[in-house]
């Protein structure tokens, strides 16, 4: 049978593929991927304050895997704007996309916690959170096409055409849920299921936008559930942008050829280099804040372990945010312990106008490395 991209992909084959967990090469690439994986989650216990995971890397995946679907947004609005150092309104379009992904990660992973699953309900609503929208699964008269970009060669081109019809997404998911929540094919490595999962819910394309940033949500909420990460905070897509044709190619290799082994080793060397990526992001962010705390006690003398610790919860921190901390109310000595932590070389202020941003440049500068 000749694949044809201009039709949907109706014969899309149910999970589980068979034989993909027999291959040596990939018995080998998930022993070492797994082992780079869990050392991620030692080093995030490390670190004394959730926020910092929140505000920091997570939003370095929200804002990476948003470029993925060329949304782009500058560091600088990205961060006044999760400082609420902005207000909702003035934020760009971009940036509140890339904030949409990230709320829609926290909600994905606070419903996951709550029922111990991942279901349907669940996925629409990360899908829903990234759209700002009520839709849901794609009716099945929707004629939804992947094209390429304008950018490419051959702009505009049908270059995949996924399953439609009444009832057959429906059934597809439901297949891929039962894969994921083990009622299938329970057995198989979780980093392994993970790979399948993610090209699967790929395939399936169930909304009319937003699947590549749903897929790669339901990634880190995966792997959660299986207990290989405590926090959905994998720097995944780094390493997709660094590498999005091979991505792209490799998925189609799967559509058009069966062909799961350059896939798998792909998405396993993704996990196993994002993992490091991941660890040096939070070394770098302990070792600055053990630095930043010896300097700040030795120059400040109110300053202290929560202060640092707030420091580094976001890039751009807000007087109030100090004062809340502190119980000052003063807006002098707020002003007064500012001017210090600038003297001190722990912040710079930067002025916009009647605007005034303190920021921890040495976080930002990790965040950006």
């Amino acid at each position: 049978m000749v694949y044809d991209r201009t039709q949907p992909f109706n014969s899309l084959p149910l999970l589980p593929p068979l034989g993909i967990g027999e291959d040596v090469d990939i018995l080998k690439k998930l022993i070492s991927s797994s082992r780079v994986l869990a050392s991620v989650d030692g080093n995030v216990q490390r670190l004394p304050n959730p926020h910092m995971l929140i505000n920091t890397i997570s939003l370095q995946e929200a804002r990476s895997s948003s470029e993925i679907e060329n949304i782009f947004t500058t560091e600088d609005e990205l961060y006044k704007a999760v400082s609420d150092t902005i207000q909702e309104g003035q934020a760009s379009p971009s940036t509140k996309e890339v904030l949409r992904y990230r709320e829609s990660l926290w909600e994905g992973y606070r419903r996951m916690q709550e029922k111990g699953v991942i279901d349907l309900d669940g996925i629409i609503a990360i899908f829903r959170q990234i759209k700002n929208t009520t839709g849901g699964i794609r009716p099945p008269h929707s004629l939804t096409v992947i094209r390429r970009g304008q950018s490419e060669f051959r702009s505009g081109e049908i270059i995949y055409s996924p399953p439609r019809g009444l009832g057959i997404v429906e059934n597809l998911v439901s297949n891929l849920l039962n894969y994921i929540n083990d009622t299938l094919d329970p057995d198989t490595d979780p980093l392994l299921k993970m790979c399948i999962s993610h090209y699967q819910f790929e395939a399936i394309h169930p909304f009319p936008d937003g699947n590549g940033r749903t897929g790669r949500i339901l990634n880190l909420l995966y792997l959660v559930k299986k207990e290989l990460l405590n926090q959905p905070i994998l720097y995944l897509s780094k390493y997709i942008i660094v590498h999005k044709d091979e991505y792209y190619q490799h998925l189609a290799g799967v559509t058009q050829a069966g062909k799961w082994k350059p896939w798998v080793l792909y998405m396993l060397d993704a996990v196993e280099q994002t993992a490091q990526l991941t660890n040096q992001l939070i070394i770098s962010i302990l070792n600055q804040m053990e630095s930043t705390l010896e300097h700040g006690k030795g120059t400040i003398k109110w300053y202290n372990k929560e202060v640092n610790e707030l420091l580094f919860s976001q890039p751009y921190i807000k007087p109030r945010l100090v004062g809340e901390l502190l119980q000052i109310t003063s807006r002098t000595t707020l002003n007064k312990y500012f001017t210090e932590l600038v003297e001190a070389g722990i912040l710079v202020q930067i002025k916009d106008g009647r605007e005034v941003y303190y920021i921890n440049r040495d976080l930002v500068k990790i965040l950006e490395g």
